[in-house]
């Protein structure tokens, strides 16, 4: 069994795979398209998280995991639990390829645009306004896109509107002085 990753799951997979390789899904793209409720907002003050949007002519590059049979089940159980704590995502098979052209079939999660928690088209300084102070059960919503946003450029996977946000996110904290645990050289962790 093949997983998609293209946000958290790239640096923090969390389950067990043998190996994994640069893929690229057709049809979606990375957006932060999803209020977080959960893991990096709360329902009073919701963050962003990202999500596969579906969108004609769109791509989207991220990791696929190869899990071996015997760790499928547990996988998508951990995945479910991690993935569908609402019912924001849908948990879909797509068609991978990797950079020799060879597909595989995989699961990955993708936005239910009928959702409450659906919010595509949000301008980017305003996503970058919701990142830099939203904060949820697994920490600051900025924490996530920056860690993305390494592990993206570590796979030499550019990300223009993430790379904007990124950039926006530590000019708005540096702003600030201190929030959450970032300082003003440029979001070190204390």
């Amino acid at each position: 069994m093949w997983v998609f990753g293209y946000g958290s799951l790239l640096w923090n997979p969390g389950f067990n795979y043998q190996h994994y390789k640069l893929a690229r899904l057709k049809g979606y793209r990375r957006s932060f398209c999803m209020s977080s409720i959960h893991h990096r907002g709360t329902v009073k003050d919701p963050g962003l998280v990202l999500a596969l949007d579906k969108s004609e002519g769109s791509e989207c590059y991220g990791l696929a995991f190869y899990v071996a049979p015997e760790n499928e089940q547990q996988t998508l159980e951990y995945l479910r639990e991690r993935e569908l704590i609402s019912s924001a995502y849908l948990e879909i098979n797509v068609e991978i390829a990797d950079a020799d052209g060879v597909t595989d079939p995989a699961v990955t999660y993708v936005i239910d645009q009928n959702h409450v928690q659906y919010c595509a088209g949000l301008a980017l300084p305003r996503q970058a306004e919701i990142i830099s102070t939203a904060v949820g059960d697994r920490g600051h919503n900025a924490e996530y896109l920056f860690n993305t946003v390494d592990k993206l450029k570590a796979l030499d996977i550019r990300d223009a509107e993430l790379e904007w946000l990124e950039r926006d996110v530590r000019r708005i904290l540096d702003a600030n002085i201190s929030i959450g645990g970032y300082t003003k050289s440029h979001g070190a962790e204390q």
